[in-house]
């Protein structure tokens, strides 16, 4: 079981880190009492931290048991979405790009 923490690529680095750890604990408390999330909290939680641009984000908002994060010091945008923990996820997600800094 994994939980996907989706950040639009246009959060500035230095924000992702903050919002990737208030999504996850959104997301724990929004469905702990999920039996997907009791299940996950049970063995071994993976997180997968991806960059998505804004088509992808939107495309994958349209997907169930997902909860929508927004940035104050940027303008209350939704910057970030995750899911409650699943095993299986829309093929779509496997060509998500991992999360890392922007070159310098």
């Amino acid at each position: 079981m994994k939980m996907y923490i989706l950040i639009r690529d246009a959060v500035p680095d230095q924000l992702a880190p903050v919002i990737a750890a208030h999504a996850s604990l959104a997301c724990y408390k929004k469905f702990e009492d999920d039996p997907d999330m009791q299940e996950w909290m049970n063995s071994i939680f993976y997180k997968v931290v991806c960059k998505v641009n804004d088509t992808e984000f939107e495309k994958a908002q349209e997907l169930d048991k997902c909860l929508s994060l927004t940035e104050s010091s940027l303008e209350n945008k939704e910057v970030c979405l995750v899911f409650c923990p699943r095993v299986e996820y829309p093929r779509y997600f496997k060509f998500f790009r991992m999360w890392k800094p922007n070159a310098k």
